[in-house]
């Protein structure tokens, strides 16, 4: 009977070891010795201990009942092969949570989630961030721990398992089933009406430490249930009462649009070349201060309009690509891309120039347009032709591990562009960027100590060739060019300039030169276009046109994993709704800004629900 009970708590133990394990692994792998010390690993662990504690639990649950099962069945032999298959599953499950949530944070700056399904239908540009001897390490490592862990399971089970009388039978069960109700408490972490969850262990300003602290396998299993909830019935994001949303709406997002009188346009049907800049953000531009690194979009910048207060909507590629196409908001755990029942039901760009003025739509993009399902929402919402990888020469789509290199794409676009202006119908061209992207192998060099910056160095000096090539053309005097970057690569939400993203239109089309300095969204680009061409962007439920004397309240907002940050003119806020709670304001706490942001949350995830 000792036997029994000591199996169970050497379980238990080995649990919290090896997630013990993981918090070294995790802190050490991703430079947290870098930037902490012990005492800040100790304070991981403690404010860890519960969700790992309940998580260990999980894992000991299934024996639990293995071992009562035994106490009645002369069968060991049986239940402990069992026991071996679960061993096997579990040792799997747990070495694989350890390394990808390691390996991941350092691309994604989030805990390993559900998210992580989403991609794995493309894993071919999802791999493309790293070298092949990079992933066979980590599965190396990750098969390794798996079977330590195995072994170390077994090597914890009793070979044999004495026999029980009757009356030891009944003193058994009588002793193991209290362990039942006290292994729900501990795995629904205590009585109190609040269950378990990752908020509970987050205890610091500073995200990095409060991601140490979670543990991986539990993030990773409950956000499969939250992202599910958000898919199919729209309540996880429930804030405001019917009346109070609908006062926010017509409050954020006014509906009369009407364009000032000074429009920046010479012509209200220029060709138009709109370049999605592969998580060229703020910090690599001018907007904070960093004039070397993207010296062409400086000089764009001045002699064009500039949007200098634009934030990103969210994080990815395919979202920030649905925010700016569509107008659409973006979701904290949800890719609108990936779901085709409502990606290709949104409005868009193309579809509207297309239909409203006769324009030819063009995507152009030296990757996978097959990546989250990017093909089908293109498609769906008016482009008429995409061009990809398949339409490069093998040479060329050798260039870059993504894909064709920027350089190429942007020659490529330059002669497709110009031959289309020359036609008869106007144009609209989208191009999609791709080297300033993980693994940064661009094939120039003039920031050598520094991959990153010299990867948007690079993508900057395309652009400047691109520019100065198209300025030649008969084209340009009617080509409106709009530069807008897809994401942030920074992911640093704690501060406020965070997402804060370029936002410029240059070209022969435009009539003026200036700032606008309001707040606003990358997804306010649809209706503020559209605006400007006297066209109709009623459809667009979530753009708004910036330039409009109607918008009188500015707000942005960015979603990153689980949580959202929020400006308006007042400061900027960051909620997170693993801890449940506002983790940054500046500069004073604001109340309504955040319940602002909540409340396009919930009018988005409405919206959604109702496809």
């Amino acid at each position: 009977m000792v036997n029994r009970f000591a199996y169970l708590i050497r379980l238990l133990v080995f649990f919290l070891l090896v997630f013990l394990l993981g918090k070294v692994v995790f802190f050490l792998y991703n430079g947290g010795s870098e930037t902490t010390g012990i005492a800040d690993f100790w304070d991981i662990v403690r404010h860890g201990f519960s969700l790992d504690f309940s998580t260990s639990l999980y894992f000991v649950a299934l024996p639990y009942l293995v071992i009562l099962a035994s106490v009645w069945l002369r069968a060991w032999n049986v239940l402990r092969t069992g026991l071996k298959v679960y061993y096997v599953l579990t040792a799997v499950l747990v070495a694989l949570a350890i390394v990808a949530d390691a390996a991941l944070y350092e691309f994604w700056h989030f805990k390993l989630d559900s998210s992580f399904f989403q991609y794995l239908d493309a894993t071919g540009n999802a791999f493309a961030s790293v070298s092949t001897a990079y992933i066979v390490l980590r599965l190396a490592g990750a098969a390794l721990l798996a079977f330590a862990i195995y072994k170390g399971l077994v090597w914890l089970t009793p070979r044999l398992l004495p026999g029980l009388c009757i009356i030891r039978r009944i003193v058994a069960t009588i002793l193991l089933l209290p362990l039942l109700p006290l292994m729900v408490i501990g795995i629904r972490g205590g009585l109190d009406v609040s269950t378990t969850n990752i908020g509970q262990v987050y205890y610091s300003e500073n995200q990095f430490l409060n991601h140490s602290a979670v543990n991986p396998v539990f993030s990773f299993l409950s956000s499969v249930g939250k992202v599910a909830q958000a898919n199919e019935t729209g309540e996880l994001y429930r804030f405001c009462e019917p009346e109070e949303l609908e006062a926010y709406r017509t409050e954020i997002f006014p509906r009369a649009a009407s364009a000032l009188s000074d429009t920046l346009l010479r012509t209200r049907r220029p060709n138009i070349l709109l370049v999605l800049m592969e998580g060229c953000g703020g910090r690599f531009t001018y907007l904070c201060g960093d004039t070397t690194t993207t010296p062409n979009l400086l000089a764009l910048s001045r002699e064009g309009v500039a949007f200098d207060r634009c934030y990103a909507n969210s994080f990815r590629t395919d979202r920030g690509v649905v925010c700016a196409l569509s107008g659409y908001e973006s979701f904290p755990t949800v890719s609108v891309m990936k779901v085709p029942s409502k990606s290709c039901s949104l409005p868009s760009l193309a579809r509207s120039l297309k239909e409203e003025a006769g324009y030819s739509a063009t995507f152009i993009y030296g990757g996978d347009a097959n990546f989250t399902n990017m093909r089908s929402y293109l498609l769906s919402t008016g482009y008429e032709n995409i061009i990809a990888q398949e339409d490069f020469s093998d040479r060329e789509r050798g260039s870059s591990k993504w894909g064709v290199t920027d350089s190429i794409v942007f020659s490529r676009t330059l002669d497709l562009f110009v031959d289309a202006s020359a036609g008869d119908r106007p144009v609209f061209m989208t191009l999609l960027t791709l080297s300033s992207h993980e693994p940064w192998d661009v094939p120039i060099h003039h920031i050598p100590d520094d991959a990153m910056k010299n990867s948007f160095y690079y993508l900057d000096w395309c652009i400047g060739k691109f520019v100065t090539r198209l300025r030649q053309s008969p084209a340009w005097d009617n080509t409106l060019l709009i530069f807008m970057p897809d994401h942030d690569i920074a992911l640093q939400s704690s501060r406020p300039t965070s997402s804060l993203i370029p936002w410029i239109w240059c070209g022969g089309a435009l009539r003026t030169s200036g700032v606008v300095n309001r707040i606003c969204n990358q997804s306010d680009l649809p209706a503020t276009l559209l605006a400007q061409m006297e066209l109709s962007h009623e459809g667009f439920a979530f753009s708004r046109n910036v330039l409009s004397d109607s918008y009188s309240n500015p707000l942005a907002v960015h979603y990153f994993n689980n949580g959202f940050c929020v400006w308006d003119e007042a400061g900027f806020s960051m909620y997170d709704f693993n801890a449940d709670a506002v983790m940054t304001e500046l500069p004073s706490p604001s109340d309504e800004r955040i319940r602002r942001g909540k409340a396009v949350l919930q009018m988005v995830a409405e919206d959604f629900s109702s496809r």
